[in-house]
């Protein structure tokens, strides 16, 4: 085999293994990451087909340190500075007194269970500060918890990742200073430098993004061009960043894509869906990559040290110092103790721990330590608080093992007067559409909304769906209507996923395959978008009945008449039904009717 051939299989099987890894983990529900690695280490050490240092050679750190760039730029377009009024003081704390009890609890730890030189467990203890958005915010999206516990730790995971970056860089810089015990000279260089860096970042981020919006905004860049013509400006953005002050990048791209995502003038929806493609196929290629570089002799060498240092980071350095930083922020103690444990850490700890193990490797000979006490607490770290946190989550309340709230796909009349009348049951509500006068008309009536395509997986990340177990999608177009039902089967469950029955229902069961027609049919198979918005138009309203001893569902159609259209109905015990074309609901004293009735009812 020729040394091109040789490239071109193993380029080819970074790319294969990491997408297989993260389709086979979406199928058998577990964190992708545990696979990645898995799938790194056998085709690395393993059985050898991938050698990242001579596949890439001297573009190996470059490629890692532009993709984790891209990576943050993604992950910092899904936090909403809206946010921060709920969780603005807890999260500063978390990123401030948190950051420092972290960074020195750790140091200590690597000075005393694994033996590392004072200066390496310093640099040890900056790569650990850092949390992985790209492992937290598949785990919040099942977990779905109630509450700011679940904003804050998708704040922290994006926000800590340049900070821990950029820490472990200056520690790394002043070693010269460390070595010779300059601790005050080392201290104030630190100081200066991540002052130098914040500002520089802040910078260039907030000028590349008023650049990118400004040219969006004039149409000066061709639609089809709008996600290449992004890309090129985060990357000339890092690049310009990084040239002035080293990893000052991390903050431009941060920055950036946090600006970019908040401000209202132009549509940048689209780009937010290609750059989600692109990070899926980044993280993935990443992880095989720097996993297929660990020695398995030095992690050997770790023995009983390793597991015993995953276990003192999980059960003591992680509480202790979110315990400590949320001290009078205000925040219940079941959040808490929620955020006390959940600090997976995924691919900015795996590359930086990668980057400086590389570069210390000829000067210092517990360098490799580096790398393996990383990668050691990446893989436990997911598989504890991936095993685990779920069910920490239902027992402090946080999330419901029967949650009756509903995600409803479309925010338009027909929508906004079911999701109010739901309200009024204390039943949680989430409207999703993209169309923003609807938007605008359901938030004045207080209900809560997400502005974006409800196909998109920004919605499963970013929305706040702590309660919400069930999807109803209204949208006046049938095919969005069923591809959203199969799109959160795997989320809520197929039983759960309901859709207004198409205007061509039948000729669509001769025509489409099931998969096509995914969803149970919601109300009943003459429940259409046109039928239903007619009735509305028409002055039907959708009002509240109890059944009792004395008035029951006979007496109910005698009053308003057969047409009248039972949507849900609420149990004694307050769990919601939702009526449907293929179950039969028991209606009952005790119970409570949600039904459309017509206009001379009222």
């Amino acid at each position: 085999m020729s040394p091109q051939e040789k490239t071109l299989l193993s380029l080819s099987a970074v790319v294969v293994l990491g997408i297989f890894s993260q389709w086979a983990a979406s199928r058998i529900r577990i964190p992708s990451i545990l696979l990645l690695l898995s799938a790194g280490l056998l085709a690395g050490p393993g059985f050898g087909w991938i050698d990242p240092d001579q596949l890439l050679g001297e573009l190996l750190l470059p490629v890692v340190s532009l993709s984790i760039a891209l990576i943050l730029f993604e992950g910092s377009m899904s936090l909403k500075l809206s946010q921060l009024r709920q969780i603005g003081r807890p999260l500063l704390m978390i990123l401030t007194v948190g950051v420092l009890l972290t960074w020195s609890m750790t140091t200590a730890v690597g000075v005393w269970l694994l033996e590392l030189p004072f200066r390496l467990a310093l640099l040890l203890g900056a790569i650990l500060t850092v949390t992985g958005p790209t492992v937290i915010g598949p785990m919040l999206r099942m977990i779905r918890p109630t509450g700011p516990a679940g904003p804050i730790a998708r704040w922290e995971g994006i926000v800590i990742d340049p900070i821990g970056a950029i820490l472990a860089v200056l520690i790394f810089g002043a070693e010269s200073a460390l070595s010779k015990a300059h601790f005050q000279s080392a201290a104030v260089d630190a100081f200066a430098g991540f002052l130098l860096t914040t500002i520089v970042g802040c910078g260039i981020g907030a000028t590349s993004a008023w650049l990118l919006c400004l040219m969006l905004r004039r149409h000066w860049i061709p639609d089809h061009l709008e996600s290449p013509f992004t890309l090129m400006i985060v990357v000339a953005a890092f690049a310009a960043s990084n040239l002035l002050v080293h990893e000052a990048g991390l903050i431009t791209v941060t920055v950036m894509g946090l600006l970019i995502a908040n401000q209202s003038r132009v549509n940048v929806r689209h780009i937010v869906e290609f750059k989600e493609n692109l990070s899926v196929l980044l993280i993935s290629s990443l992880f095989i990559l720097l996993s297929a570089r660990l020695d398995f002799a030095a992690v050997a060498r770790m023995s009983w040290r390793g597991p015993a240092f995953v276990a003192v980071m999980i059960l003591v350095v992680r509480p202790v110092s979110v315990w400590i930083s949320t001290m009078g922020s205000g925040l219940r103690r079941p959040d808490r103790i929620f955020l006390a444990w959940l600090a997976p850490r995924g691919i900015v700890a795996a590359a930086v721990a990668s980057v400086f193990a590389l570069e210390l490797s000829s000067a210092e000979p517990q360098a490799e330590v580096l790398a393996s006490a990383t990668f050691a607490i990446i893989i436990g770290t997911v598989a504890v608080y991936g095993l685990t946190s779920g069910r920490l989550a239902r027992l402090l309340g946080l999330s419901h093992p029967d949650p009756q709230g509903l995600l409803i796909a479309g925010a338009h009349r027909l929508a906004r007067e079911i999701a109010l009348a739901l309200q009024k049951e204390k039943i949680p509500v989430q409207l999703v559409d993209t169309n923003t006068v609807n938007l605008r008309t359901a938030r004045m009536l207080g209900i809560p909304v997400f502005a974006g395509n409800v196909l998109s997986e920004r919605l499963q990340e970013e929305a706040d769906l702590g309660g919400i177990g069930r999807l109803v999608a209204l949208t006046s177009n049938d095919e969005v209507n069923a591809l959203a039902a199969r799109c959160f089967s795997e989320l809520f469950g197929r039983a759960n996923c309901y859709r207004l029955a198409s205007s061509k229902e039948g000729h669509e069961r001769r025509q489409a395959s099931p998969e096509a027609l995914s969803g149970r049919l919601l109300f009943s198979s003459q429940a259409t978008f046109d039928a239903l918005s007619h009735l509305i138009e028409n002055g039907w309203t959708i009002r509240r009945t109890p059944l009792t001893a004395e008035f029951r569902m006979e007496n109910f159609r005698e009053r308003y008449g057969d047409s009248a259209m039972v949507l849900f109905v609420l149990g004694a015990e307050g769990r919601l039904l939702i009526a449907s074309a293929d179950a039969e609901l028991s209606l009952t004293a005790g119970k409570t009717i949600i039904a459309l009735t017509p206009a001379e009812s009222v």
